[in-house]
């Protein structure tokens, strides 16, 4: 894509969309837009074209690519001949959805495990009432039993995983009559 070019209309309707959903997952809608343009994309993009194809600052694109890059959405490529960094992200959306629940769970799920079970460690937790302590430690058994299960989950290969996806809630009539 060249800065002369523009997204065709379901290439937009994707990006703005995705934008959109970003917000609501609390991510910076630019950013959100940069990633889905990067994944349309055929070859990696220097941050002008993606200011010049979104129509955002080149500021904008600038801290925004550096927050896909924290997050590992994006990567780095040099091109021969020309100084210039550009952008790519995956195009395999297993590889995508990996990466964004890895990302998110040791940013926001694994710090909440460790500080749940470092209050079940700490000695002042014999001062509390019986119901406090069993509602963290209901807590902590819950959310460190799902994210083992998260875990096995994101190592199975994306056919397996998909199977799994799919048995919905017949597994729960395997495990009622199993």
């Amino acid at each position: 894509m060249s800065e002369s070019e523009s997204l065709s209309p379901i290439a937009r309707r994707f990006v703005l969309h995705w934008g959109e959903m970003g917000s609501r997952w609390g991510v910076n809608r630019s950013v959100a837009q940069i990633h889905a343009l990067l994944f349309l994309s055929a070859r990696p993009l220097h941050a002008e074209e993606i200011s010049q194809v979104l129509g955002v600052a080149r500021s904008n694109v600038s801290t925004s690519l550096r927050e896909l890059l924290n997050y590992n959405l994006v990567r780095t490529v040099h091109r021969l001949g020309d100084r210039r960094d550009h952008f790519e992200t995956s195009k395999d959306v297993w590889t995508l959805f990996r990466t964004v629940v890895g990302e998110r769970k040791a940013r926001e799920f694994d710090p909440t495990v460790a500080m749940l079970g470092e209050c079940m460690a700490s000695p002042e937790i014999a001062d509390e009432p019986p119901e406090v302590r069993e509602r963290i430690r209901d807590t902590l058994a819950m959310m460190g039993a799902l994210s083992a299960w998260g875990d096995e989950m994101l190592r199975l290969e994306p056919a397996t995983l998909m199977k799994v996806m799919k048995l919905g809630s017949r597994i729960q009539k395997l495990l009622r009559d199993g």
